[in-house]
């Protein structure tokens, strides 16, 4: 019998108003980030990545669950699995007890695998809620246990697309990549470092290897924003280089966000990293005196200077309660990263966690808290970055959690919400590079000068509901900047102005109430046939017309349409206007497959490309490596496609490119 498996998170509700930690939630830069922002705070879901990147690579049957309710786990569990894998950190160490308390009820024949970096705990404690426990990398792990043959790097990368609202409206999506885990900093505090015990795994070893997943994400949406899961990115200089070399190659301008040092960034000219499309960098500032090696190399004021001039944003994070700090030290410090004008802040609490090297000197010297030595859950639910959990040689926890929450409050205050912060930048980046040598980023000038435009709409708001008189006047001030530049706003942008007004108190409402904070589950299924929904029959009355085709539901929300031989121009008339009747009812992603129709007449692609052009950002074309005829070509431009020919070094199936096009269903 074929073994199944179901990996999963912790189960919602989850948050400060249900007895968690201060961050702990669904959302890591709401959490950690933009906390003290209210309604400017941007949201995005935070997904436990790893359980979608172990099924994409394993071959055994599995199901994904990201934030079930209770009721959504055990409807699962009682499906039965041979194995339910939980993904858990130290702070929700109680969510994972419950977790297990479920699947033991309704599912007991299930085996227990734990995962995640709540792992770091001991197989002593863990044993209690385990039959595994999932260490280091977990494709490796996972195929070992389910009696799989090992997998050579690179894996197959999922394609996983997180949404981001400003205003409770969605804005953009951004494709994730996960390039390496682990990092050989080796901070004293970073869990990450020593998880991986002080390694760097890399999961996509070349820079080809990564250019590869950043096509197929453009294949997907071209223009969408990437972010490069790897600790220390730049820190591989013959990667990156090799990497940059493929973006040149392939001349468009990418977008992409990545973790990076201040050691691993100076190996670099800025022109260097604008040609890989880096225009954002999470930096971890600490403290001027914290001493981390990843910290030398140019100055930090130096690069930030130069990064904000050429339109690069930065998220600084910074560390409150080092022992060396006092309060005026903190405000010194604070004062310091403010002046260089981040993007984005994040400034948490230096603590302790199993594993590393600050935990052994504090377990050894006897500095933890009392009342979190002698009630070790309680010390797990501290583990989220906002709790002092160290005597402090000269400052109380109730100090140090204090100087933490004004660091937020004055990050907001005096540099205002980061969304703003992000569109001066942007300017500041189209202005320097608009008349640049370089045609890539003279492209890159261009992109920064649409995400500006992109943000016409909620200057009103900003003006309006700014956190103090300075910020709002500041905020109007950098409109009128813009407009002198780019112009007026059109008759939509004032309509959706308005509109931003209403959606921004609606979000006020909602976070004074608590109200709609907590997701829809998520159900990510990887080869179970249950993977496949029944089509719709505004697309199975395609197969009624008389053109030889098939259709297919891919992964995700993707139909695809592929057609066997060649049909005329009335078939074709025919044709796209049920293929618009059906894009017109449902919202999937449209993939149609000519490749075999390479003699496919103008006229023919005439009448697909008048009834389907309204549609064009829905719809990707697999086309023969050549038409016969030239005007056929012609007609079909206004889509995007791919040739079978490069189709087939990139996808094994049709499978791969449905992938591509949607990587994750909802539930």
């Amino acid at each position: 019998m074929n073994k199944k498996i179901l990996l999963t998170s912790v189960c919602q509700p989850l948050g400060a108003a249900y007895g968690d930690a201060p961050s702990v939630g669904y959302e890591l830069l709401h959490g950690q980030v933009t906390r003290a922002q209210g309604i400017f705070s941007p949201r995005a879901l935070h997904l436990h990545f790893a359980l979608d990147y172990i099924s994409e690579n394993i071959e055994t049957p599995a199901v994904v669950l990201h934030y079930p309710t209770r009721s959504d786990l055990i409807r699962e569990l009682r499906k039965g699995y041979d194995y339910v894998g939980v993904s858990f950190l130290l702070a929700v160490f109680h969510h994972m007890k419950d977790v297990v308390s479920l699947i033991r009820e309704h599912a007991p024949q299930s085996k227990i695998i734990l995962g995640g970096y709540g792992t770091v705990l001991s197989d002593e404690v863990l044993a209690p809620y385990s039959d595994y426990i999932c260490r280091g990398e977990g494709v490796e792990f996972m195929r070992k246990l389910l009696g799989e043959p090992p997998a050579s790097k690179p894996y197959k990368p999922p394609l996983i697309v997180s949404r981001l609202k400003i205003f409770s409206a969605p804005v953009s999506r951004t494709g994730m990549i996960f390039a390496g885990l682990g990092c050989p900093n080796g901070c004293d505090f970073c869990c990450t470092s020593h998880f991986f015990k002080r390694k760097h795994i890399s999961l996509l070893p070349t820079g080809k290897d990564i250019y590869n997943v950043v096509e197929r994400y453009q294949e997907l949406e071209p223009g969408m924003p990437m972010v490069v899961l790897d600790e220390d990115f730049l820190l591989n200089k013959k990667r990156a280089m090799e990497f940059r070399e493929c973006v040149l190659k392939g001349g468009k301008s990418v977008s992409l966000f990545v973790f990076a040092s201040i050691r691993a960034i100076s190996q670099y000219k800025v022109e260097e990293i604008l040609e890989m499309g880096i225009d954002g960098f999470w930096i971890g500032y600490e403290g001027t005196k914290s001493g981390y090696n990843k910290q030398l190399g140019r100055p930090a004021e130096e690069i930030f200077k130069e990064f904000r001039e050429h339109g690069i944003t930065i998220l600084a994070s910074m560390i409150v309660g080092f022992p060396y700090q006092t309060p005026e030290i903190v405000e010194e410090e604070l004062q310091g990263l403010l002046k260089l004008k981040p993007g984005l802040g994040q400034f948490l609490i230096y603590g302790p966690t199993p594993g590393t090297p600050f935990y052994e000197r504090i377990m050894k010297e006897g500095l933890l808290r009392p009342d979190l030595l002698a009630d070790q859950e309680k010390y797990y639910r501290s583990c989220d970055g906002f709790a002092a959990m160290v005597k402090h040689p000269r400052l109380s926890a109730e100090e140090i959690e204090s100087l933490q929450r004004k660091c937020f409050e004055k990050d907001f205050q005096i540099l205002g919400p980061s969304i703003y912060r992000f569109i001066e930048t942007y300017m500041l980046g189209a202005q320097k590079l608009k008349n640049s040598s370089s045609p890539l980023l003279r492209k890159k000038s261009e992109w920064y000068a649409s995400e500006v435009r992109k943000g016409y709409p909620i200057f009103l708001t900003g003006r309006l509901f700014g956190p103090n008189r300075a910020i709002r006047r500041w905020i109007g001030q950098l409109e009128k900047q813009i407009h002198s530049i780019y112009g007026r706003p059109n008759l939509k942008e004032n309509l959706l102005s308005l509109a931003s007004v209403v959606l921004a108190v609606w979000t006020g409402i909602k976070l004074k109430w608590n109200i709609f904070q907590h997701p829809k589950s998520i159900r990510n299924v990887y080869r179970a046939p249950l993977a496949t929904p029944k089509l719709h029959q505004a697309w199975r009355r395609l197969k009624k017309m008389g053109i030889p085709l098939s259709v297919e539901h891919g992964s995700g929300n993707v139909v695809w349409v592929q057609f066997k031989q060649h049909f005329n121009a009335a078939q074709a008339r025919d044709l796209g206007l049920q293929l618009r009747r059906a894009l017109e009812k449902k919202k999937n992603r449209l993939v149609l497959d000519l490749a075999h129709l390479a003699h496919l007449e103008g006229k023919s692609a005439e009448q697909l490309a008048r009834h389907l052009k309204d549609f064009r950002e829905r719809i990707r074309l697999v086309v023969p490596a050549q038409f016969s005829h030239p005007n056929t070509a012609l007609y079909l431009g206004i889509f995007d496609s791919r040739s079978a020919s490069m189709m087939k070094e990139t996808s094994s199936s049709q499978g791969d490119l449905a992938v591509s096009a949607s990587s994750s269903r909802r539930v």
